[in-house]
Protein backbone atom coordinates (compact mmCIF):
# COMPACT_ATOMS: atom_id res chain seq x y z
CA UNK A 1 0.00 0.00 0.00
CA UNK A 2 1.45 3.43 -0.90
CA UNK A 3 2.76 5.53 1.93
CA UNK A 4 0.28 8.26 1.04
CA UNK A 5 -2.53 5.99 2.18
CA UNK A 6 -1.35 6.12 5.77
CA UNK A 7 -2.65 8.88 7.99
CA UNK A 8 -2.45 9.81 11.62
CA UNK A 9 -5.68 11.27 12.94
CA UNK A 10 -5.40 14.67 14.59
CA UNK A 11 -7.67 16.53 16.96
CA UNK A 12 -9.20 18.31 13.98
CA UNK A 13 -10.10 15.02 12.33
CA UNK A 14 -11.91 13.88 15.45
CA UNK A 15 -14.41 16.71 15.26
CA UNK A 16 -14.95 16.73 11.50
CA UNK A 17 -18.62 16.60 10.60
CA UNK A 18 -19.98 15.19 13.87
CA UNK A 19 -17.42 12.42 14.14
CA UNK A 20 -15.02 11.37 11.42
CA UNK A 21 -13.39 9.14 14.04
CA UNK A 22 -16.21 6.70 13.37
CA UNK A 23 -14.27 5.81 10.20
CA UNK A 24 -11.55 4.48 12.49
CA UNK A 25 -11.76 0.88 13.73
CA UNK A 26 -12.43 0.19 17.38
CA UNK A 27 -9.39 -1.06 19.26
CA UNK A 28 -9.15 -4.83 19.51
CA UNK A 29 -9.16 -6.80 22.75
CA UNK A 30 -5.43 -7.42 22.44
CA UNK A 31 -4.60 -3.74 21.99
CA UNK A 32 -6.90 -2.75 24.85
CA UNK A 33 -5.26 -5.29 27.15
CA UNK A 34 -1.75 -4.22 26.15
CA UNK A 35 -2.44 -0.52 26.63
CA UNK A 36 -4.30 -1.25 29.86
CA UNK A 37 -1.36 -3.25 31.19
CA UNK A 38 0.99 -0.36 30.46
CA UNK A 39 -1.36 2.02 32.26
CA UNK A 40 -1.71 -0.32 35.25
CA UNK A 41 2.08 -0.63 35.60
CA UNK A 42 2.52 3.15 35.36
CA UNK A 43 -0.30 3.71 37.85
CA UNK A 44 1.01 1.21 40.40
CA UNK A 45 4.55 2.60 40.22
CA UNK A 46 3.15 6.10 40.67
CA UNK A 47 1.03 4.92 43.58
CA UNK A 48 3.96 3.31 45.38
CA UNK A 49 6.18 6.35 44.94
CA UNK A 50 3.46 8.81 45.98
CA UNK A 51 2.43 6.60 48.91
CA UNK A 52 5.97 6.37 50.25
CA UNK A 53 6.47 10.10 49.99
CA UNK A 54 3.19 10.89 51.76
CA UNK A 55 3.71 8.26 54.46
CA UNK A 56 7.21 9.56 55.16
CA UNK A 57 5.82 13.05 55.47
CA UNK A 58 3.02 11.79 57.75
CA UNK A 59 5.45 9.85 59.98
CA UNK A 60 7.63 12.90 60.36
CA UNK A 61 4.61 14.72 61.77
CA UNK A 62 4.27 11.91 64.36
CA UNK A 63 0.52 11.74 63.71
CA UNK A 64 -1.11 8.30 63.28
CA UNK A 65 -4.20 9.80 61.65
CA UNK A 66 -2.01 11.44 59.06
CA UNK A 67 -0.81 8.02 57.86
CA UNK A 68 -4.37 6.88 57.15
CA UNK A 69 -5.10 10.17 55.44
CA UNK A 70 -1.99 9.70 53.29
CA UNK A 71 -3.32 6.36 52.03
CA UNK A 72 -6.70 7.85 51.11
CA UNK A 73 -5.16 10.91 49.49
CA UNK A 74 -2.72 8.83 47.46
CA UNK A 75 -5.50 6.55 46.21
CA UNK A 76 -7.70 9.48 45.14
CA UNK A 77 -4.86 11.27 43.39
CA UNK A 78 -3.42 8.26 41.56
CA UNK A 79 -6.51 6.23 40.70
CA UNK A 80 -8.97 9.06 40.06
CA UNK A 81 -7.45 12.53 39.66
CA UNK A 82 -4.43 11.53 37.55
CA UNK A 83 -6.22 9.43 34.87
CA UNK A 84 -9.07 11.95 34.67
CA UNK A 85 -6.68 14.86 34.15
CA UNK A 86 -4.55 12.91 31.68
CA UNK A 87 -7.44 11.86 29.44
CA UNK A 88 -8.99 15.34 29.64
CA UNK A 89 -5.86 17.26 28.65
CA UNK A 90 -4.75 14.77 25.99
CA UNK A 91 -8.28 14.40 24.58
CA UNK A 92 -8.62 10.70 25.24
CA UNK A 93 -5.08 9.40 25.54
CA UNK A 94 -3.22 7.71 28.39
CA UNK A 95 0.38 6.54 28.49
CA UNK A 96 -0.64 3.11 27.22
CA UNK A 97 -2.91 4.48 24.50
CA UNK A 98 -0.24 6.92 23.34
CA UNK A 99 2.29 4.10 23.09
CA UNK A 100 -0.03 1.91 20.99
CA UNK A 101 -1.77 4.57 18.92
CA UNK A 102 -5.17 4.49 20.61
CA UNK A 103 -7.57 7.20 21.68
CA UNK A 104 -10.83 7.37 23.61
CA UNK A 105 -13.62 9.19 21.77
CA UNK A 106 -17.31 9.81 22.35
CA UNK A 107 -19.84 7.46 20.80
CA UNK A 108 -20.43 10.09 18.11
CA UNK A 109 -16.69 10.25 17.40
CA UNK A 110 -16.00 13.63 19.02
CA UNK A 111 -13.31 14.37 21.63
CA UNK A 112 -14.14 13.42 25.21
CA UNK A 113 -14.59 15.99 27.98
CA UNK A 114 -13.79 16.08 31.69
CA UNK A 115 -17.09 14.38 32.53
CA UNK A 116 -16.36 11.44 30.23
CA UNK A 117 -12.86 11.03 31.66
CA UNK A 118 -14.14 11.22 35.25
CA UNK A 119 -16.80 8.55 34.73
CA UNK A 120 -14.29 6.26 33.01
CA UNK A 121 -11.84 6.69 35.91
CA UNK A 122 -14.49 6.03 38.57
CA UNK A 123 -15.81 2.87 36.92
CA UNK A 124 -12.30 1.87 35.92
CA UNK A 125 -11.11 1.76 39.51
CA UNK A 126 -13.82 -0.78 40.31
CA UNK A 127 -13.63 -2.99 37.21
CA UNK A 128 -9.84 -2.88 36.75
CA UNK A 129 -8.29 -2.56 40.20
CA UNK A 130 -10.97 -3.78 42.61
CA UNK A 131 -11.87 -6.83 40.46
CA UNK A 132 -8.47 -7.40 38.79
CA UNK A 133 -9.77 -6.40 35.36
CA UNK A 134 -12.12 -9.37 35.00
CA UNK A 135 -15.31 -7.32 34.30
CA UNK A 136 -13.39 -5.13 31.84
CA UNK A 137 -12.02 -8.18 30.00
CA UNK A 138 -15.40 -9.82 29.45
CA UNK A 139 -17.09 -6.52 28.63
CA UNK A 140 -14.51 -5.70 25.94
CA UNK A 141 -14.65 -9.24 24.57
CA UNK A 142 -18.44 -9.21 24.22
CA UNK A 143 -18.78 -5.66 22.86
CA UNK A 144 -18.70 -5.02 19.12
CA UNK A 145 -16.80 -1.80 19.83
CA UNK A 146 -14.58 -3.19 22.55
CA UNK A 147 -16.27 -1.21 25.30
CA UNK A 148 -15.48 -1.79 28.95
CA UNK A 149 -18.06 -0.95 31.60
CA UNK A 150 -16.62 2.54 32.04
CA UNK A 151 -17.11 3.17 28.32
CA UNK A 152 -20.77 2.15 28.53
CA UNK A 153 -21.31 4.47 31.49
CA UNK A 154 -19.50 7.42 29.88
CA UNK A 155 -20.74 6.94 26.32
CA UNK A 156 -17.25 6.41 24.87
CA UNK A 157 -15.14 3.82 23.09
CA UNK A 158 -11.50 3.42 22.07
CA UNK A 159 -10.31 3.68 18.45
CA UNK A 160 -7.07 2.99 16.65
CA UNK A 161 -5.45 6.12 15.27
CA UNK A 162 -2.55 4.61 13.34
CA UNK A 163 -4.41 2.92 10.54
CA UNK A 164 -4.17 3.08 6.73
CA UNK A 165 -7.06 5.22 5.53
CA UNK A 166 -8.06 8.33 3.68
CA UNK A 167 -10.32 10.62 5.65
CA UNK A 168 -13.10 12.18 3.58
CA UNK A 169 -13.10 15.97 3.45
CA UNK A 170 -15.52 17.64 5.87
CA UNK A 171 -18.72 19.05 4.35
CA UNK A 172 -18.14 22.67 3.32
CA UNK A 173 -20.25 25.51 4.67
CA UNK A 174 -22.84 26.54 2.04
CA UNK A 175 -22.16 30.28 1.48
CA UNK A 176 -25.90 31.03 1.29
CA UNK A 177 -26.42 29.74 4.83
CA UNK A 178 -23.17 30.83 6.48
CA UNK A 179 -24.67 33.89 8.20
CA UNK A 180 -27.65 31.90 9.48
CA UNK A 181 -25.48 29.05 10.77
CA UNK A 182 -23.15 31.40 12.65
CA UNK A 183 -26.11 32.97 14.46
CA UNK A 184 -27.86 29.73 15.41
CA UNK A 185 -28.11 28.12 18.81
CA UNK A 186 -26.97 24.53 18.13
CA UNK A 187 -27.80 21.97 20.79
CA UNK A 188 -25.95 18.65 20.87
CA UNK A 189 -27.53 16.22 18.44
CA UNK A 190 -28.40 12.68 19.61
CA UNK A 191 -25.72 10.22 18.58
CA UNK A 192 -27.96 8.31 16.18
CA UNK A 193 -29.15 11.47 14.46
CA UNK A 194 -25.62 12.86 14.14
CA UNK A 195 -24.41 9.62 12.58
CA UNK A 196 -27.32 9.47 10.15
CA UNK A 197 -26.72 13.06 8.98
CA UNK A 198 -23.01 12.47 8.54
CA UNK A 199 -23.58 9.28 6.52
CA UNK A 200 -26.21 11.00 4.40
CA UNK A 201 -23.90 13.91 3.54
CA UNK A 202 -21.08 11.52 2.72
CA UNK A 203 -23.26 9.54 0.30
CA UNK A 204 -25.08 12.31 -1.52
CA UNK A 205 -23.38 11.45 -4.78
CA UNK A 206 -24.63 7.87 -4.68
CA UNK A 207 -28.32 8.68 -4.07
CA UNK A 208 -30.89 9.25 -6.78
CA UNK A 209 -32.61 12.68 -6.67
CA UNK A 210 -35.86 11.36 -5.20
CA UNK A 211 -34.18 9.45 -2.37
CA UNK A 212 -31.79 12.32 -1.79
CA UNK A 213 -34.65 14.75 -1.25
CA UNK A 214 -36.80 12.37 0.79
CA UNK A 215 -34.04 11.28 3.19
CA UNK A 216 -32.81 14.85 3.52
CA UNK A 217 -36.22 16.09 4.62
CA UNK A 218 -36.65 13.23 7.10
CA UNK A 219 -33.28 13.96 8.66
CA UNK A 220 -33.94 17.68 8.73
CA UNK A 221 -37.17 17.11 10.64
CA UNK A 222 -35.15 15.21 13.27
CA UNK A 223 -32.50 17.93 13.49
CA UNK A 224 -34.66 21.07 13.56
CA UNK A 225 -35.76 20.66 17.23
CA UNK A 226 -32.09 21.16 18.17
CA UNK A 227 -31.60 24.30 16.08
CA UNK A 228 -32.86 27.83 16.67
CA UNK A 229 -33.82 29.91 14.80
CA UNK A 230 -35.16 27.76 11.96
CA UNK A 231 -33.33 27.89 8.60
CA UNK A 232 -34.47 30.27 5.86
CA UNK A 233 -37.68 29.10 4.17
CA UNK A 234 -37.11 27.14 0.99
CA UNK A 235 -33.50 26.20 1.75
CA UNK A 236 -32.72 22.67 0.45
CA UNK A 237 -32.56 20.09 3.23
CA UNK A 238 -29.10 18.81 2.27
CA UNK A 239 -27.75 22.36 2.29
CA UNK A 240 -29.19 23.06 5.74
CA UNK A 241 -27.79 19.81 7.13
CA UNK A 242 -24.39 20.59 5.63
CA UNK A 243 -24.42 24.05 7.19
CA UNK A 244 -25.30 22.65 10.63
CA UNK A 245 -22.53 20.04 10.52
CA UNK A 246 -19.95 22.51 9.22
CA UNK A 247 -20.82 25.06 11.91
CA UNK A 248 -20.72 22.38 14.63
CA UNK A 249 -17.26 21.37 13.46
CA UNK A 250 -16.05 24.97 13.44
CA UNK A 251 -17.34 25.58 16.97
CA UNK A 252 -15.65 22.40 18.18
CA UNK A 253 -12.36 23.52 16.63
CA UNK A 254 -12.68 26.96 18.23
CA UNK A 255 -13.30 25.33 21.60
CA UNK A 256 -10.30 23.06 21.19
CA UNK A 257 -8.06 25.99 20.20
CA UNK A 258 -9.32 27.95 23.20
CA UNK A 259 -8.53 25.02 25.49
CA UNK A 260 -5.04 24.77 24.01
CA UNK A 261 -4.40 28.48 24.54
CA UNK A 262 -5.65 28.30 28.14
CA UNK A 263 -3.50 25.25 28.84
CA UNK A 264 -0.43 26.93 27.34
CA UNK A 265 -1.07 30.08 29.37
CA UNK A 266 -1.45 28.10 32.60
CA UNK A 267 1.75 26.19 31.93
CA UNK A 268 3.61 29.40 31.17
CA UNK A 269 2.35 31.11 34.30
CA UNK A 270 3.11 28.02 36.36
Amino acid sequence: MPAADFATVTADDLVTGEGVALDLPAASLGLRMASGLIDVVVTMVTFVVAYLLLVIAAVLTNDAAAVGFAIVLTSVLVFLALPTALETFTRGRTIGKLALGLRTVRDDGGPISFQHALVRALIGFVEIYAFSGVPAFFSIMLSTRGKRLGDYAAGTYVVRERVPLRLPPPPPMPPQLAAWARSTDLATLPTGTALAVRQYLGRLGTLDPVSRERIGRLLLSDVLPYVAPAPPPGAPAEMVLGAIIAERRERDLVRLRRDDELRARLLTEG
